[in-house]
């Protein structure tokens, strides 16, 4: 098979990305497509990279060793290790690819050590030489050299992957795909700028942080100056995120494997490492989680309180605001609605408030976690609030600022506007976006509920029965709340069904 070096349209690549996936269809399960698909693709780009500027640096030089050296300064290619090594090999294509795999990852041990994942390459019962063979000659086709395909659109590409694998892989996608319309906002939100650092600690595959190496590039900042750090508990899923950043052409990252609550990867002495801006969406209400420990923690993660065992959601929230710097930080955190009124974290609520650390609670409309019906809601806090915002919060109540086409739901960009816009502005718009002092949400006991603060417009045609209008509002808040409560409710009885199949099943 000849293979193309011609550019490749946006719709192209992603047809011949996906394509491969395809191939796997009825082999393996479309939850670990991913393991296969990206190490291949990641694999493909590095040889022809590494082809293209040795080819370059040839033609300009005639001297082949000083050719290898310039395309080795970017990633080492060990001999042996290179995509048409692999293609040559008609068996045990699955112990060859590994070998390949393992060698280019000792080669370059400070950016690539176990970036390729630990798929099950060798196990022919699965995927057979003749499979392997057919992903390698599909992705064969065409030349992944950056002149034929720059950063930008690969890495745009690969981001569909995500989307399409969250997508098929049902479940499980919420860990691994984050609304994108909703990140850029929550990116434009804090207003990364060169020079900073930015830190997820549920990293997942590294949305986040590309959106704000987007969001630097769009204001022409240098991203080169831009420090991205993250950590993920899935180690494939941190292998991903690594992968992402090198295919979008970010060379200072740091992304660890590892459980943040237990073992936090960024550390100085015995202190948490802090930064200048901190955007996640941690895992909704766990369960299984060292809460005894938490108790003495010993970074200190723990000076709001010790969250209930069965919602590990203000442990992920106090880590985060530990690992603000404490003049530039500021975060926004995607969490479901029960963390602004749950009675059970109500002291730690108080204390949250109490330290003038919130500055902003939006709420978002359905349909935004990924695979669920449940409301999202953006926590934007600031260790240091401008003076005109100190002992303030505002809520903006945006549950109507979505669209949903085929079964998507996303944000628009008059949505995103409107948003940022009354974020930005900080000022009352009835029925829209609420300023309260912390005087005022601490006389509701810390209840950080956005109808609390944010009243709908009425047109007032009840003939002055205002008493009617104050029941009927009262009686909106309350079932609104016992709703949310219900969905709380609900999601205890699913996780309860489902670790006892787990236990049933071990």
């Amino acid at each position: 098979m000849v293979e193309l070096s011609t550019h490749l349209s946006q719709r192209e690549l992603e047809s011949y990305l996906w394509g491969a996936a395809k191939l796997l269809r009825g082999l393996v399960d479309a939850g670990d497509y991913k393991q296969y698909i990206f190490p291949l693709l990641f694999f493909k780009r590095l040889s022809d990279v590494w082809d293209e500027e040795y080819n370059v640096s040839l033609t300009e030089t005639h001297d082949s060793e000083f050719a290898k050296a310039t395309a080795d300064d970017r990633f080492t290619i060990p001999a042996g290790a290179h995509w048409s090594d692999v293609r040559s090999v008609s068996q045990d294509v699955g112990r060859t690819l590994l070998n390949a795999f393992r060698s280019i990852e000792a080669a370059n041990p400070e950016r690539l050590a176990g970036v390729f994942g630990n798929a099950p390459w060798t196990d022919k019962a699965h995927l057979p030489d003749s499979t392997l063979k057919n992903l390698i000659e599909h992705f064969s086709r065409h030349t992944l050299s950056l002149s034929a395909v720059p950063e930008d659109e690969l890495g745009n590409a690969y981001e569909y992957l995500i989307k399409q694998f969250a997508d098929d892989s049902g479940h499980t996608a919420q860990e691994f795909y984050t609304n994108r319309t909703l990140v850029h906002l929550m990116t434009r939100m804090l207003e990364p700028q060169s020079g900073e650092s930015v830190y997820d600690p549920t990293v997942g595959t590294g949305g986040m942080l590309i959106s704000c190496l987007s969001e630097v590039k769009r204001r022409r900042g240098d991203v080169r100056t831009l420090g991205l750090y993250g950590q993920e508990l899935i180690h494939i899923t941190a292998a991903i995120a690594r992968m992402n950043l090198v295919l979008h052409g970010v060379e200072d990252f740091h992304i660890v494997a590892g459980n943040t609550l237990s073992t936090p990867a960024f550390t100085r002495e015995d202190r948490l490492r802090t930064f200048d801006v901190v955007l996640a969406n941690p895992p909704y209400s766990i369960k299984k989680w060292n809460r005894e420990a938490w108790q003495n923690d010993v970074w200190g993660r723990n000076f709001l309180g010790t969250p209930p065992q069965g919602r590990a959601d203000y442990a992920f929230f106090q880590h985060i605001l530990r690992s603000l710097d404490s003049k530039t930080g500021r975060c926004a955190i995607l969490f479901p609605h029960g963390i602004l009124f749950r009675n059970e974290e109500v002291d730690m609520r108080r204390k949250l408030v109490e330290h003038d650390l919130l500055e902003c609670v939006l709420g978002l409309g359905p349909n935004l976690f990924y695979n669920s019906p449940m409301e999202a809601c953006v926590v934007v806090c600031r260790t240091s609030k401008p003076k005109e915002r100190q002992g303030k919060v505002l809520f903006i109540d945006a549950v109507k600022e979505v669209a949903r086409e085929r079964a998507q739901s996303f944000l628009k960009d008059e949505h995103q506007e409107r948003i940022l816009n009354a974020y930005q502005s900080f000022e009352d718009e009835p029925g829209f976006a609420r300023v309260a002092s912390v005087e005022d949400i601490l006389s509701k006991d810390a209840n950080l509920s956005i109808p609390r603060y944010v009243r709908p417009v009425i047109n007032n045609n009840n003939d002055g029965n205002d008493m009617d209008l104050k029941k009927a509002w009262t009686k909106f808040e309350a079932e609104g709340r016992d709703f949310w409560k219900q969905m709380d409710e609900l999601v205890d009885m699913l996780d309860g069904i489902v670790d006892e199949e787990t236990d049933n099943a071990g």
